[in-house]
């Protein structure tokens, strides 16, 4: 199945709605899978090697932010409504792995808050972050 890219601002009709759906809910489980062995870095490597989809042959100049933004504002709509642990982390591989099968470059940021504790995951294209970003206590540890 090749992925849904939405190209402009129109609602996705409902056939393209449920493909999105099922794709992030394919891609979840893959996520979920490779990371039975909490090796982010491992997954990110498997992920990243799959080649991209049909639809990934370039993009006009500022449509892959946009693209991106629709995907990853569809991935959080499918995994807010799953009764499973859609953490952060969880969440930033399945976006990945959705953002690498239409071939648009993304980095995995993974931060920390010394005070209390805490860590947070996002992805970025072009700098800007996919998913809801952290407060600005949060340090960068790593990107991959």
């Amino acid at each position: 199945m090749s992925p849904v890219t939405p190209m402009d601002t129109d609602k996705l009709k409902l056939g393209a709605r449920v493909r999105m759906g099922f794709e992030v809910l394919r891609m979840y489980v893959r996520v979920r899978w490779l990371m039975r062995n909490p090796d982010a870095s491992n997954a990110v490597g498997k992920l990243r090697a799959a080649p991209a989809g049909n639809e990934s042959a370039g993009f006009e100049e500022g449509m892959e932010l946009f693209v991106a933004w629709r995907v990853a504002h569809a991935t959080i709509g499918v995994l807010n409504r799953l009764p499973s642990d859609a953490r952060c982390l969880f969440r930033s591989l399945t976006l990945l792995g959705m953002l690498q099968r239409r071939g648009i470059a993304q980095t995995l940021v993974i931060a920390v808050r010394p005070e209390p504790f805490a860590a947070h995951a996002w992805i970025e294209v072009g700098g800007q972050a996919m998913l809801p970003d952290a407060d600005p206590g949060y340090e960068r540890l790593m990107e991959l």
